[in-house]
């Protein structure tokens, strides 16, 4: 069982990004990722649109999920942000995006990387989650949220 905390770090999460658009947020979150990995910040927004072409990770309920296979990373790694402004991110439900949860994975991670996929999808789907994570304004208060052992068990 994936435990959100082994995924997050309080410096991963954003509590209100500002950013106009789809590239823009990848972008923003690339940088926050490069941050907590160490790995070059190009190569994870590189890696991130290369997905994003093969179809929108905009999952619907307002919630997209970015995420990539990333060579020279040892573990899985999670990223939140809260947008400040819901923003068009051609989810398949056609709803603007205002949670984004980027996940990056090691590229050897198979299996383990589709089923954070599904843990991530399931616990911002729930709408209970999500208007909490909405609510929030700080980068404890929603780590807080992600990582809550009552959070997590709604995944």
């Amino acid at each position: 069982m994936m435990d959100f905390a082994n995924l997050l770090c309080l410096e991963g999460i954003v509590p209100a990004l500002k950013v106009n658009s789809k590239k823009q947020a990848i972008q923003e979150l690339a940088v926050r990722a490069a941050a907590v990995t160490g790995l070059p910040e190009r190569e994870i927004f590189d890696t991130l649109q290369q997905r994003e072409r093969l179809g929108s990770t905009g999952v619907g309920h307002g919630v997209a999920i970015p995420h990539a296979k990333m060579p020279n990373l040892d573990r899985m790694i999670g990223i939140f942000a809260r947008l400040d402004r819901p923003l068009d991110f051609e989810a398949i439900d056609d709803q603007p995006v205002d949670l984004i949860f980027m996940l990056l994975a090691p590229e050897g991670a198979g299996a383990d990387h589709l089923k954070a996929l599904a843990r991530v999808a399931r616990l911002l789907r729930d709408p209970a989650v999500a208007a909490k994570l909405r609510a929030c304004r700080d980068s404890a208060a929603l780590y807080s949220v992600l990582t809550h052992p009552l959070a997590s068990n709604a995944a």
